[in-house]
């Protein structure tokens, strides 16, 4: 057996991504699937993806409608924008022991039912609306952190493709739902049935799914004792940078069809503005895990692509916010090429940061729990300034603060290194 000291370094990922489920255990070896059963159980996982986003991006494009239906405050409705990002951080955590005690395939089977049951109860009233918008955002919590461990443990020697693959169908779901919400509400006559058409899909996903759940796959736990990366620099920069930049993510979700709204453009418009704006994060969601891991095989690190990213990012935040309307589409592609790079390379660092399975799989429930409940303040504070202000100019300086703050963070988490491995921050 290969000595630890003598084990050659791998490629980005194929050993540290890939042998460890989401519940951050090592399971029993297996053959690896191949030929028509690989590919098909990539094509079910990546239907399971596109149905992590809808139940955001779809109440944007119709906000108004929904605000002006159920007499909603501005404050209100930056609750309901912030709840779904505020479950993934409170209830991804948990995916792990419910991973172990179910197994991994039977859980992500059940938070799509739930899921569907989400969408569904937005359709009935106030009540309905926030606790759908909880039920929803739980299960998509629970999922974010299961999906990504099966994908590592099922595609070992594809680590940099799948996850492009992934983030994009991330985008893919996103981009559907912003830009199908408003032609559904159109033709329904309601917005009620234009977000609870979102759970059909959901339901085919989980029909899908059926197959692969009934396998579950035996574990091992970790060892007891186990550094903590609550301790760790390093890990916390990782974590800082990805719910910074999430936040950026989600205030686009949530809000920024409702700015471009009282900038004069339709309901219509809006929907299909931030549709393609998330279209556009196909490109650089595929190519920054390429770009990271040709950079890690050259020796370099992270932080010029991570400043060009949210350089990018921010010039399309503010284009969005103060450019003349008639020169919309380039600050709305400069936005997309930006948050879709931005985000892969959040999900690529969990990855670089982490020198083996173990590791990595910690540092992913550190980065997606604490990080995503950082991110959702950044849609509440979007709320909170536009009912104290009546307008969106001051959205110009929140952006900017969160973009700076992620930049800092950002150059921190993107020099090459491993996490507890780095200066610890003294308990």
């Amino acid at each position: 057996m290969t000595s630890p000291d003598t084990r050659p370094t791998p490629p980005l990922g194929d050993e540290l991504l890939l042998d460890c489920d989401a519940a951050g255990t090592l399971p029993t070896p297996r053959r690896p699937h191949e030929g028509r059963q690989r590919l098909l159980l990539l094509a079910v996982l990546v239907l399971v993806a596109i149905n992590l986003r809808p139940a955001l991006s779809s109440l944007a494009p119709v906000l108004k409608a929904v605000q002006e239906g159920l007499g909603l405050s501005a404050s209100h409705i930056g609750l309901l924008t912030t709840l779904p990002v505020l479950c993934f951080g409170v209830f991804g955590p948990l995916a792990p022991k419910l991973a172990r005690r179910f197994g991994s395939e039977r859980m992500v089977e059940a938070m799509l039912l739930f899921l569907a049951v989400g969408i569904v109860l937005r359709a009935f009233g106030s009540a309905g609306l926030f606790a759908g918008t909880l039920i929803a955002g739980a299960s998509i919590g629970v999922v974010n952190v299961l999906l990504p461990g099966i994908l590592k443990r099922d595609f070992a020697n594809n680590a940099d493709r799948i996850t492009g693959i992934y983030t994009m169908a991330l985008s893919l779901g996103a981009a559907l739902a912003a830009g199908l919400t408003v032609p559904i509400q159109e033709w329904s006559g309601s917005w009620r049935i234009a977000l609870a058409f979102w759970a059909l899909p959901a339901l085919l996903a989980a029909l899908a799914w059926w197959p692969w759940q009934r396998g579950r796959h035996s574990a091992q736990p970790l060892p007891a004792k186990s550094p903590s990366l609550l301790h760790d620099a390093l890990a916390w920069q990782v974590t800082l940078y990805m719910g910074l930049q999430s936040s950026l993510a989600y205030c686009v979700f949530g809000w920024l069809p409702a700015i471009l709204q009282d900038r004069g453009l339709t309901a219509l418009q809006a929907g299909f503005s931030l549709s393609v704006s998330v279209l556009i994060q196909l490109i650089t969601a595929l190519g920054a895990p390429l770009l990271a891991n040709a950079h890690v095989r050259r020796g370099g690190d992270q932080r010029a692509t991570i400043a060009l990213m949210l350089a990018l990012t921010l010039s399309g935040l503010l284009g969005c916010l103060f450019a003349p309307v008639s020169t919309l589409w380039l600050w709305i592609t400069l936005l997309g090429l930006g948050q879709g790079g931005t985000f892969s390379m959040a999900l690529a660092l969990i990855v670089l940061r982490s020198r083996d399975a173990q590791t990595a799989a910690r540092l992913s429930g550190m980065v997606q729990g604490l990080g995503y409940s950082l991110a959702a303040l950044g849609p509440f504070a979007v709320g909170l300034l536009h009912e104290l202000t009546g307008n969106w100019s001051a959205l110009g300086l929140l952006f900017t603060l969160i973009t700076a703050a992620a930049l800092f963070s950002g150059l921190a988490a993107g020099r090459h290194g491993f996490v507890l491995q780095q200066s610890r921050i003294n308990p």
